[in-house]
């Protein structure tokens, strides 16, 4: 599955050992059969004066085999200690609290650790996991009647920071941005922009009505239509009128903002090749599509739902459901084999219908997944911004990107979970010091560069290139920050792999924050360059493979690495 050294493999390692000793103890009759089947964790402990990785498996066992814990974990470790002091990677195990079972790396495994990430260079970190499944990540997908605002800024950052996992560690990842240009928003629009030309003409007050949409940007948009195509047209000319600038403006910004998707898809595709009357047309023949109080119904309930949904409405016109549907369904008759979609905050009913859909339809509704991006609240000078002069409501996306930029933007809305609310700090954001987040890692990642460029008046790649034995590395490390740095490089593969199977890109942002942390403790203690050339080419090379993550982990974040700061 990979090809390089890391944490996660050994882990995988002193599992298959522990099992070994447990089948061996079985056959000795010192444990009761069947012990080696038991579910137990090895895993990074909290505190690293624990040990490297720790088990549970003792604490799992104790009832089973009648004995405590600790009396487990000192007879597994008797038979354990032997195969530890043989094996290169693994230099101690140890006992610790109720019967946790510690183990401690070996020197040669984290130089041996290094060696493999210099090898790997740019692809440590890759996975085959995914085995080249077809994943689409649906997201933003805002309403085309106006400015993309604070959610969507959050959303869009998820989303392709998501596929950038997913892409990573072996899935064939595409984006899609779905858009809603057929509905009742398209017309409110239509009859705002109306308003708004009337106004502009001199011919009414252009009194936007009470469910339109009254942002300066819609006056802005008739300017542009008067300038274009004069006073005349109705209001679904100007509405349609409307919806493709805004629609420009989206693909624009997104752009700017390092979010390009593979596919815009809009509803009136599926409207016009007829999508939702073959999804009525398929529920019906399967039985799950019924006629009541001159409505069409799903038999949402047959799949788990609360309640049964209604599909067309009593005045013949779809509700969103359906037509989301036949998009879903068109998805995965492409071949698309796990379904993501990003929402904003108010779709919390919105996964088991959708899946209920799915599933009477006759496919696997587990193959969709929903994940909520919550709601953002922005902060200056510790007091919340709500409003915006062209919008008219919200804050938008393209005023936040002018005032922090793309690389803030990015990194502050991926710190925290998605299913969190996430307050934003536009002061701690335009900071350039150690206390903007984003500042910190980039900081770290200039460093590491100048102290690359100041070697290189000594020949560093020559250097460098003298560390062919893992030995070497052992002999010029071993001050503890330079050992903590090493450890922590070798947790990044397993960071990349939860964090795209978890959906969770929150891991990396953290995980780049604690790299940047570790290397700045190891430079203010350990000098690089001018100690003993044997030490000076150990230290560079590490270095230059924490250059070579940080890279790497703020390029998953779509998040420049800069070389000088």
């Amino acid at each position: 599955m990979i090809d390089y050294l890391c944490n996660w493999a050994l882990r995988d390692r002193i599992k298959g050992l522990i099992v070994d000793a447990l089948l061996d103890m079985t056959r000795e009759e010192r444990l009761p059969a069947g012990v080696e089947d038991a579910s137990f964790t090895v895993e990074k402990p909290r505190d690293p004066e624990h040990g490297d990785l720790a088990s549970n498996v003792a604490l799992v066992l104790g009832s089973r085999c009648k004995m405590s814990p600790r009396e487990v974990a000192g007879q597994l470790k008797d038979v354990l200690e032997p195969v530890v002091r043989r094996d290169d990677y693994l230099e101690t195990v140890e006992i610790a609290g109720p019967g946790f079972m510690n183990f401690r790396f070996a020197e040669r495994y984290l130089s041996e650790l290094l060696l493999s990430i210099g090898a790997s260079r740019q692809g440590y970190g890759d996975w085959d996991w995914g085995e080249e499944k077809k994943v689409l990540v649906e997201f933003v997908s805002a309403n085309p009647t106006g400015p993309l605002v604070l959610v969507q800024a959050r959303s869009a950052a998820l989303g392709d920071i998501l596929c950038r996992l997913l892409s990573a560690v072996g899935y064939r990842a595409s984006s899609e941005y779905y858009v809603n240009d057929a509905g009742r928003q398209v017309e409110k629009l239509g009859v705002s922009m109306q308003c708004r030309v009337r106004e502009l003409t001199g011919e009414g007050e252009g009194s936007i009505p009470e469910d339109g949409y009254p942002g300066e940007y819609v006056r802005d948009l008739a300017r542009e239509y008067l300038a274009e195509h004069g006073p005349e047209g109705d209001a679904r000319r100007m509405g349609e009128f409307a919806v493709e600038r805004l629609l420009q403006q989206h693909q624009d910004l997104l752009q700017r903002y390092g979010v390009e998707f593979d596919r815009w898809y809009r509803e009136s595709e599926i409207r016009s090749r007829g999508e939702a009357e073959k999804v009525l047309e398929i529920l019906r023949h399967r039985g799950y599509a019924y006629d009541e109080e001159g409505a069409v119904w799903l038999r949402a309930t047959e799949f788990g739902d609360d309640k049964d949904r209604v599909l067309v409405k009593s005045d013949g016109s779809y509700t969103y459901l359906l037509p989301d549907l036949a998009y879903h369904r068109d998805k995965l008759e492409r071949g698309f084999e796990w379904l993501i979609d990003i929402l904003g905050p108010d779709h919390h009913g919105y996964v088991q219908r959708m899946r209920a859909g799915l599933d009477a339809l006759g496919y696997d509704g587990e193959s969709l997944e929903v994940v909520l991006s919550q709601w953002v609240r922005l902060l200056q000078g510790g007091e919340e911004i709500s409003m915006s002069k062209r919008a008219g409501t919200f804050i938008t996306m393209e005023e936040l990107l002018e005032e922090v930029g793309v690389d803030a933007a990015r990194f502050f809305f991926v710190m925290r979970s998605p299913s969190s609310p996430l307050d934003f700090d536009m002061d701690l954001a335009r900071e350039q010091s150690s206390e903007n987040p984003v500042y910190y890692a980039q900081y770290a990642h200039a460093r590491i560069c100048s102290v690359m460029r100041e070697a290189d008046g000594g020949e560093a790649a020559d250097i460098m290139s003298r560390i062919r034995e893992p030995e070497q590395l052992a002999a010029g490390l071993g001050h503890p920050s330079e050992l903590a740095l090493v450890r922590l490089l070798g947790d990044f593969p397993e960071e990349v792999l939860w964090a795209a199977r978890s959906l969770e890109p929150q891991r990396v942002a953290s995980y780049i924050l604690d790299l940047a942390g570790a290397f700045h403790v190891f430079y203010t203690r350990c000098r690089i360059l001018g100690e003993d050339p044997g030490v000076s080419a150990a230290r560079l090379y590490l270095v230059d493979c924490c250059r070579l993550i940080l890279a790497r982990a703020l390029d998953l974040l779509g998040v420049a690495a800069p070389r000088r700061m």
